[in-house]
């Protein structure tokens, strides 16, 4: 039996009895181990805030002290899940009609099934929860496949690469280390063998892509992580510094509850601001989410950074005429 028919199962018992029901007796009903049956239990009351009381000697039952009845939700997957769930079957439908159509079709059916066990046999209307893109960036997806195939079978790439910031075209040959899927667009993050070093490729600017025969060299984890994954953004690198933001008591609200780094640090301040510290090496991306909130976040260090910030701001205003 699998966990969501135990929960169902555990749950039918519980409402259906007026005394404590006995481990064992949970055992033989749901054919699940002692430990299983207490993992669901602590499962129904904990994560699924259902009145659960009682311990293994006497039994466990529903408290309905106050008068009412406890059902389980319609839908208990978490944000994550469902948005996870939810994505995936409308990539699905995005597909239709192309090679992986017929291929996928048993995904959609599970994807279905599992929405529909999550909420109690019902059919779940996935079309009244949207999955909205933004801002994605049109690909070549010819280049894309040979990214990703040279990604997974540990083979050099060879491309042509046109650099957004610059416009300059350059020949590249990289050994493949990570495809990432951030803000809506992938990236390509791999070790670029004529600079020796590590690069992050935007893979819509990937063109002519070819996939050699030659294997790829493998760098660790540790080694990509530390250069790439180390400061804020996607075109890391190591840090070179720390910025420290500060937001309005308005913007503190949502600034708070955002995740904008692994390694961030934010406290509010006795006024009702937020302050905001991240490390970084790259800024242009650092000073464009920050420029987002306007007028209600202010860039107090380092002051290279904050001066970056003043210029675009001038630049901006000059445009309407100020």
């Amino acid at each position: 039996m699998e966990r969501i028919e135990r929960i169902h199962a555990l749950h039918r018992i519980l409402s259906a009895s007026r005394y404590p029901v006995t481990v064992q007796r949970l055992q033989e009903e749901l054919q699940c181990s002692r430990a299983t049956v207490y993992r669901d239990l602590a499962y129904l009351r904990d994560y699924l805030m259902a009145p659960v009381v009682g311990n293994g000697e006497a039994g466990f039952r529903y408290d309905h002290s106050d008068g009412t009845r406890f059902e389980l939700p319609g839908l208990w997957l978490s944000s994550e899940e469902l948005y996870s769930l939810l994505a995936a079957q409308q990539l699905l439908v995005r597909s239709g009609g192309g090679v992986l159509s017929n291929a996928l079709a048993p995904l959609q059916q599970r994807i279905e099934k599992l929405l529909g066990e999550h909420a109690g046999g019902r059919r779940v209307p996935v079309e009244r929860v949207r999955v909205i893109p933004h801002r994605r960036r049109r690909l070549d997806e010819a280049s894309f496949r040979n990214v990703a195939t040279a990604v997974l079978d540990r083979r050099q790439l060879v491309f042509d690469y046109r650099a957004r910031s610059t416009d300059e075209k350059t020949r590249r040959t990289v050994s493949p280390q990570r495809l990432t899927h951030y803000r809506e667009n992938w990236y390509l993050d791999a070790w670029d063998h004529e600079r020796e070093a590590l690069r992050s490729f935007a893979v819509d600017r990937v063109q002519s892509a070819k996939v050699s025969d030659e294997p790829a060299k493998d760098v660790p984890d540790e080694e990509l992580d530390r250069q790439l994954s180390s400061s804020y953004g996607i075109f890391s690198g190591a840090p070179k510094g720390w910025a420290t933001i500060l937001f309005s008591p308005k913007s503190a609200r949502w600034v708070a509850d955002e995740h904008w780094h692994s390694q961030q640090q934010g406290r509010f301040l006795p006024d009702g601001r937020y302050e905001l510290k991240v490390p970084y090496s790259t800024e242009r991306e650092l000073l464009m989410d920050v420029m987002h909130y306007g007028a209600d976040a202010e860039i107090v260090e380092p002051a290279a950074l904050r001066q970056q910030a003043i210029t675009h701001l001038e630049l901006s205003l000059g445009k309407y005429g100020r």
